[in-house]
């Protein structure tokens, strides 16, 4: 399988272009950043990069909060609406018509369209280059009654997640298997290796 060797880069995909809110239900503030993610499950620990020239990242200096609000199909113009303009400028919450949602544990509001939206304090924030990242601990995470099911599962299949992969948009939502699917107990032990070289083969073809 023959690769092109390039310089370094961001081509990590795909990430979640996250629409992250911050400031208070007066005066709220939202801005799309795709440069998110976990960093631990116990305690559950996350972070965002976040540029210094952005208006996002002053508030977020000042308060330490911020909301991760994750976006789906219906919520894609607004997605990349937010990430090009500025809230130093505009109300993005007045102009797109997201609506701000009281959160549990921080000032910083959520978004009431948003399927899943995760409460963060920033504990510490360290700078690499062109972004700032701002690590938080998770204090609670809201989730849409609609999507879960009576035994506490939660169906993201169902919710139309987008995915940014290297500056396009997409939609999220076959379910392959759960973790560990390939080992199940009962469950035909997949030929790994088998598959592995089928799939150099095609690459090849």
């Amino acid at each position: 399988m023959a690769k092109l060797h390039w310089k370094p880069g961001t081509l990590l995909s795909p990430v979640p272009p996250a629409l992250v809110s911050s400031g208070t239900m007066d005066k709220p503030n939202v801005m799309t950043a795709a440069w998110t993610g976990i960093i631990a499950s116990e305690p559950a620990m996350t972070y965002v990069s976040i540029r210094p020239s952005r208006y996002s990242h002053q508030i977020i200096s000042k308060t330490k909060e911020f909301v991760i609000n994750l976006p789906t199909l219906d919520l894609a113009d607004v997605t990349d609406w937010c990430g090009v303009k500025t809230g130093a400028k505009v109300d993005k919450f007045k102009e797109t018509g997201l609506i701000a949602e009281k959160c549990q544990f921080v000032k910083a509001p959520a978004i009431a369209q948003s399927p899943v939206s995760i409460e963060c304090k920033v504990v510490d924030i360290q700078h690499y280059g062109t972004h700032d990242m701002f690590v938080a601990e998770i204090l609670g995470v809201n989730v849409d009654e609609k999507f879960v099911s009576d035994d506490g599962k939660v169906h993201f299949e169902k919710m139309g997640i987008l995915g940014y992969m290297h500056g396009f948009y997409y939609t999220m939502g076959r379910q392959l298997g759960k973790y560990g699917y390939s080992v199940e107990k009962g469950r035909k032990t997949p030929k790994i290796k088998e598959t592995a070289e089928k799939t150099v083969k095609k690459a090849k073809k």
